[in-house]
């Protein structure tokens, strides 16, 4: 018997309806994906299924003594209870918590959680696996998670990835994260103007198969629109419609027109272009021996065991460079964004900056909204009512339209958006900017999968310098050149490519410097070593004295792009030309990786047969 089924559901809370007759079944041990634009009713959808509204029509029916845990987006306040006392208040109905004790300090040992930490008192990431537990201590036979991710730092994600992969239970979860969904999602469920629509495969799949109906059922639409247009004209010449024998014919016109008027349409998809300024110089920002410590409450540098945030950082960021930051929670990423800016000055070392910059900050806690302005003031703080588009005037109302906000919503105050407006209320008012430098503090929170994707087109093709802090590992991936990675004790080291180039060089680093055993080697009756270390073939040797000057070509190469990539011309020489240059960008880094291990290998070769020769 299935774990959860839901029958023609439906709910209405004021406008069109959020569910149409909608129905799902989940199996056990199913992990399954509800995808949806933002708005549509995915967060209600939980809601619904655990127990917190109730459908206008229809049923949610959960097997006979099942167990259902719900992590919401939002990790609420719990003044005075420690992380333990959070936890423990997920144990069902009628659990003794002291008898249970032991399941709570299970699951805080294994998600590394400090069961007598001030529940308050913690990060978002710390509070986001606190509820977590919460939900997993009753051992749920359906957990439902809308947003898991939000506020969870590499590490974090990667272990709930994990963790998720080996529950046994039923799941249905809510992400905008790719590789969080393609890593757990066994089947993908759309929930699209009303209707649920299941999807077997993996969200490329679904992909695919979303784009095949989609287009069928838009030449559907179009063949009735025609037929409609058609019937309309005929009636209008009136003399043959009135007769008996068309009556029939009166009579489909009518349906037909009530069809066409029930008709809900797709969801629109932001239509956006970011606004350039004058083109930078060549060199944007160039830091040198770059040292900060956080100061302690008096203000002075802090002392004693404290840790740098950053300690001898130096890099050069070059016009059209697009640079991902990436850290645990807490590393400093945003306070390396202040430094590079020059709003925070470095306690040693020096930040410059190069000539014509004209920075836009997407601010991860979306503080610069005024909550006390309507939507439409947000865009331009009230000064204006046109907004400047790469020299075009629009109307902030026709501006509007384009992040998709009507012009109902555009007239409400900010404090009334939802989470996905207000990101997407934050990208209109950045856009509106000209700038030849974007800043972007987690901006792919609370977007939904359409405007992420469209937001990393329009990164990509920005022809300034871009610098990205973000924890999605498949927006990193499509969008940065480069990687700044804080690795511990204020090192931050860079690094070629994006989340996935950055993981495959490290993993080669650490499997180089592992200690190689030494051969065993046995001794003939005069006590020559034999079956030790063997000399380098012919062919080993050749290769050896080739790696300086393959090596340095690879290397040359590599700048050689860089600059070109660098040139205000760049973007003119066609879409498909920042792919392919970032491609082999990437390319290179993995040739001159496997190159440097592979040399390493042979010298290491020749040095201990040289030594057992001795």
């Amino acid at each position: 018997m299935p774990v959860l089924t839901l029958h023609d559901l439906t709910l209405s809370l004021g406008g069109p309806r959020l569910f149409d007759g909608a129905g799902l079944v989940l199996d056990d041990g199913e992990r399954v994906c509800l995808v949806g634009r933002n708005g549509t009713g995915k967060s209600t959808l939980l809601k619904l299924i655990a127990g917190e509204m109730a459908p206008d029509d229809g049923e949610v029916r959960l097997r006979s003594g099942a167990r259902v845990a719900y992590l919401t987006q939002a990790a609420p306040d719990a003044p005075g209870q420690t992380v333990f006392d959070v936890i423990a208040e997920g144990l069902p109905d009628g659990f003794d918590q002291h008898a249970h004790a032991h399941r709570v300090e299970a699951l805080c040992s294994r998600m590394d959680l400090d069961p007598t930490l001030a529940y308050d008192a913690g990060s978002g990431g710390m509070r986001r696996r606190a509820r977590l537990a919460r939900a997993l201590v009753a051992e749920p036979d359906l957990l439902l998670l809308d947003e898991p991710t939000n506020h969870l730092d590499l590490d974090a994600i990667d272990w709930l990835e994990g963790f998720l992969q080996r529950w046994g239970g039923a799941l249905l979860f809510v992400t905008h994260d790719r590789a969080f969904l393609r890593a757990l999602a066994t089947r993908i469920v759309e929930l699209d103007r009303g209707a649920l629509r299941s999807y077997p495969g993996n969200y490329d799949t679904f992909l695919q198969r979303r784009d095949e109906l989609l287009e069928i059922e838009a030449r559907e639409q179009a063949q009735f629109d025609k037929k409609l247009a058609e019937e309309e004209a005929w009636i209008r010449r009136g003399i043959k419609a009135r007769r008996t024998r068309n009556e029939g014919r009166v009579r489909a016109l009518k349906a037909m027109r009530t069809e066409r008027a029930a008709r809900r349409e797709t969801t629109g998809t932001v239509q956006a272009e970011i606004s350039t300024a004058q083109r930078s110089g060549k060199r944007v920002i160039v830091a040198k021996d770059v040292g900060y410590t956080w100061p302690n409450h008096d203000g002075e540098a802090a002392e004693g065991d404290v840790q740098p945030v950053v300690r001898d950082f130096s890099t050069t960021i070059l016009r059209g460079d697009k640079v991902g930051l990436i850290g645990p929670n807490g590393a400093g990423k945003t306070t390396l964004l202040r430094l590079l800016l020059g709003t925070l000055a470095p306690d040693s070392g020096t930040v410059e900056h190069g000539t014509n910059l004209e920075v836009a900050y997407f601010d991860q806690h979306r503080d610069v909204l005024d909550d006390t302005m309507t939507v439409e003031q947000a865009v331009t703080d009230g000064m204006t009512d046109t907004v400047q588009v790469n020299g075009q005037g629009v109307h902030v109302m026709s501006y509007l339209k384009r992040f998709l906000f009507d012009p109902k919503r555009a007239r409400e105050n900010v404090a009334v958006l939802s989470g996905g407006e207000r990101a997407r209320l934050l990208l209109a008012r950045l856009f509106a900017r000209p700038s030849n430098v974007l800043v972007l503090d987690e901006p792919t929170n609370d977007l939904d999968l359409e405007t992420l994707e469209l937001l990393e087109d329009l990164l990509s093709e920005y022809a300034g310098t871009v610098l990205l802090v973000s924890h999605d590992r498949a927006f990193l991936d499509n969008v940065v050149s480069s990687t700044l990675v804080f690795e511990g004790e204020g090192q931050v080291n860079e690094y070629v490519g994006g989340y996935a180039d950055w993981q495959r060089q490290t993993k080669r680093q650490a499997e180089a410097a592992k200690p190689k055993p030494a051969p065993k080697a046995t001794s003939t009756p005069n006590g020559k070593p034999r079956g030790g270390p063997s000399k380098l073939s012919y062919k080993e040797q050749r290769e050896l004295d080739a790696f300086p000057a393959q090596i340095e070509a690879l290397e040359t190469e590599q700048v050689e792009i860089a600059e070109a990539m660098a040139q205000p011309d760049f973007h003119e020489r066609g879409p498909d030309a920042y792919e392919t240059a970032q491609k082999r960008m990437s390319a290179i880094a993995e040739e001159l990786e496997t190159a440097f291990e592979r040399w390493e290998a042979l010298e290491t070769k020749q040095a201990a047969y040289e030594a057992a020769r001795a």
